[in-house]
């Protein structure tokens, strides 16, 4: 591999991490024009186990839209332990896990989660999107918080 190649490849490894970042962060934040922004337009996989599987990006960010944008939810996604793999030179897989955080800030409610995602991305038009992404819940804590801020 030459250098070129090399430093192309991890150019693409970390574009893939940022997108996963800013989605993640954009869940957070509850910017649901950058969480479209990080989905390709057209036919795509999303699979949530109990959000519902989806296959364009609009009807995930709807749901989206409608069960978390409301100032009572307070969510924290922490994607870690990234495995990125380039399948060609526009196309990657990847698996993070998840530690995500949701507060019901009205009645104090809380839930952790640890998921894995499993991921597809495809560089269009030099841009890196989610093309597939299934997540798979590996626990479940949930509760309740008495310190509420």
């Amino acid at each position: 591999m030459t250098l070129e190649q090399r430093v192309a490849r991890l150019e693409a490894l970390e574009a893939i991490r940022q997108l996963k970042h800013r989605y993640l962060n954009a869940c957070d934040l509850k910017d649901v024009e950058a969480i479209r922004d990080c989905f390709a337009t057209g036919p795509i996989r999303i699979d949530f186990e109990a959000v519902g599987q989806f296959d364009e990006r609009d009807s995930f960010v709807a749901l989206y839209q409608s069960l978390a944008c409301h100032p009572r939810v307070r969510d924290s996604h922490h994607g870690a332990n990234p495995e990125i793999e380039l399948t060609a030179d526009d196309t990657a897989r990847g698996r993070w896990s998840l530690c995500y955080f949701n507060l019901d800030a009205e009645t104090g409610l809380t839930r952790r989660l640890g998921v894995i995602y499993d991921d597809e991305y495809r560089c269009i038009a030099g841009a890196w999107k989610i093309v597939a992404t299934r997540s798979r819940i590996l626990a479940v804590v949930s509760g309740r918080d008495e310190t509420i801020s």
